[in-house]
């Protein structure tokens, strides 16, 4: 799966994709997200992954991890998902969080353990996803992942 960095051209085909397969697409634009995509052969995206870094730069929280159902259980969420661990370890996050509701054996397959969504929100309280699960409510209906992340993201 090639990615490519999601830019302001892109971010409406991407949102779109991510409303698709129930996952938040607000804030893809915001200046602190970092986002990529895949795209198939006729160009509609079949995959992004990303993540929001904390104003120290320890704390990444994954988000907009998904791939097109017709697309799954070939390895390429986890794929995906170890991209952006990697990328946000190269960036000197020591922690990745995430929330998920639906998602937790296939987080915990790339060692992600249970966490309070308080410690998560506080930690990363300035990143576009959890002021807006804050001021939605959300909040309280999420449930928090996180891990710790080596120097290759993904161990």
């Amino acid at each position: 799966m090639r990615l490519e960095r999601c830019g302001p051209g892109d971010v409406a085909a991407v949102a779109a994709f991510l409303s698709e397969v129930d996952l938040t697409s607000s804030g893809l634009d915001a200046p602190g997200v970092r986002l990529w995509f895949a795209r198939d052969e006729q160009g509609a995206v079949v995959g992004s992954t990303g993540y929001e870094v904390s104003g120290d730069g320890r704390h990444a929280l994954i988000r907009s991890v998904a791939v097109n159902p017709a697309q799954r259980s070939r390895g390429r969420g986890s794929a995906l998902a170890r991209f952006a661990l990697y990328r946000a370890a190269a960036e000197g996050a020591t922690t990745a969080w995430l929330f998920s509701r639906r998602s937790g054996p296939f987080w915990q397959s790339l060692a992600f353990e249970p966490a309070d969504r308080h410690d998560l929100a506080h930690v990363l309280g300035e990143t576009h996803q959890v002021r807006l699960f804050r001021s939605s409510g959300q909040l309280d209906r999420e449930t928090a992942w996180r891990r710790t992340l080596t120097d290759d993201g993904v161990r």
